[in-house]
């Protein structure tokens, strides 16, 4: 769907942002038969170095759908445990296999497929429309400036004014809409940022992710078949340091983490083959404002440590959705319904953070600071000791990265006569 110049559009929510909350939020508001225009500035989904980890409580909402096994059928790869490389020693410390869901592993694929298969879905519910390379640039406020009555957009085709009973922010921790409303944000500080880049795999590689710890660095590689995508580990603020030494320092502490990439290393040919993530943990104080809330990183931006980002995010559009459906229907939609969805979330959010505050500054903070020291005891901590030797303790971190806290399921029913033919 693309806008003509100075279009203006009337809808009973428009949600910002085309990533895994909106785009899920959007199929689940339209298959109730609820108006829904979802902003998406690019033309399509296909940019690299997203989140690619698509968790056992998202399967068991695509099962709850009725769409696992078509979802399914795209290609992906299943970890069913997580291990790392400590030094030498291997350190198995996440088992999926008994989780209380119907797919015990985590499904690995490119988080646009991810995209693609649920706007394909919504877009069968004549209430749903996407409008791509469409970007909200501010919100449109009530005459009290206090409540928010929509959004305006730069189109492909010209400037687009939407007006909505509700506004959903989720665009992103770099939010056109939370920095608008003028939300107050509590950052919780990060001691790292993350280089992203992809170097050719070959069918000797490991399989599957593989995470190395060594001496200060720590690497992890996703498999995307043809391709590993690449995360390298650095100090908040590190990178101008790394650039400064050069590209062949850089290939040559790649290449001794991950000895298996030989030559391949040599596929960086400059840092423009590198992109940089500031990583960085915040969530708003107050999610919402009368006419407008925010979800999914918009909401709270998440560490990478457990890449529970893209999960909790469509977690909170569940949740959204069950609150929400009934009173948008309605036309009674309020900021107390507003406040609910906050009340639902918050609790996850606050805990799954928590946790990753604590493994940000007490494991990841300690490699780094290893760094530029001499050769320590590679010894294992006790805690992954204990993991080694008793499997049944790998269930814990499981749970809470596989499941999470207060995990939601759907609630809402679709509309009748609801899908185009």
């Amino acid at each position: 769907m693309a806008p003509d110049s100075s279009t203006r559009m009337h809808t009973t929510c428009c949600v910002v942002g085309g990533g895994p909350a909106g785009i899920v939020l959007g199929f689940l508001l339209a298959r109730a038969g609820i108006d829904v225009v979802v902003l998406e500035k690019h033309a399509d989904f296909l940019r690299d170095f997203r989140g690619d980890t698509i968790h056992p409580s998202t399967l068991e909402i695509l099962n709850e759908l009725g769409l696992l096994n078509e979802f399914l059928a795209l290609p992906h790869d299943e970890v069913r445990e997580l291990s790392a490389l400590v030094g030498d020693t291997p350190v198995k410390f996440a088992d999926f296999t008994h989780l209380p869901t119907v797919c015990k592993f985590i499904a690995l694929m490119p988080q646009w497929d991810f995209l693609n298969f649920f706007a394909g879905k919504a877009k069968q519910f004549p209430a749903f429309h996407l409008l791509v390379k469409t970007r909200a640039v501010d919100l449109i406020y009530d005459d009290a400036g206090t409540g928010i009555r929509g959004v305006r957009a730069a189109g492909e085709n010209g400037d687009v004014t939407i007006f909505a009973d509700l506004t959903i922010g989720a665009d992103g921790r770099h939010s056109i809409v939370r920095e608008k409303a003028r939300l107050p944000i509590m950052d919780l500080g990060a001691p790292m940022d993350v280089l992203w880049m992809r170097i050719s795999r070959q069918p000797s590689d490991p399989p599957t992710t593989f995470v190395r710890f060594l001496q200060g660095r720590m690497l992890v590689q996703l498999n995307r078949r043809t391709y590993w995508q690449c995360a390298y580990v650095i100090a908040k603020g590190g990178y101008d340091e790394i650039k400064r030494a050069g590209i062949e320092a850089f290939r040559q502490e790649m290449l001794e983490l991950a000895p298996h990439l030989k030559e391949r290393v040599n596929e960086l040919k400059s840092f423009d083959d590198i992109s940089l993530l500031t990583v960085a943990v915040d969530r708003l104080k107050q999610w919402h404002k009368p006419g407008l809330l925010c979800i999914g990183d918009c909401a709270h931006a998440m560490s990478p440590i457990g890449g529970v980002g893209i999960n909790l995010a469509i977690q909170d559009a569940i949740a959204t959705a069950n609150l929400l459906t009934a009173p948008l229907l309605n036309g009674t939609i309020s900021e107390q319904d507003l406040a609910k969805v906050q009340r639902r979330r918050e609790f996850p959010t606050r805990a799954t953070q928590r946790l990753q505050v604590v493994a940000q500054n007490r494991v990841i903070r300690r490699v780094l600071e290893k760094r530029n020291q001499p050769a320590a005891n590679t010894s294992l901590p006790l805690l992954l000791k204990l993991m080694n030797a008793f499997p049944v303790l790998r269930r814990i971190p499981a749970r809470i990265v596989g499941v999470g806290f207060r995990p939601e399921h759907i609630r809402t029913t679709p509309a009748n006569s609801n899908v185009r033919s």
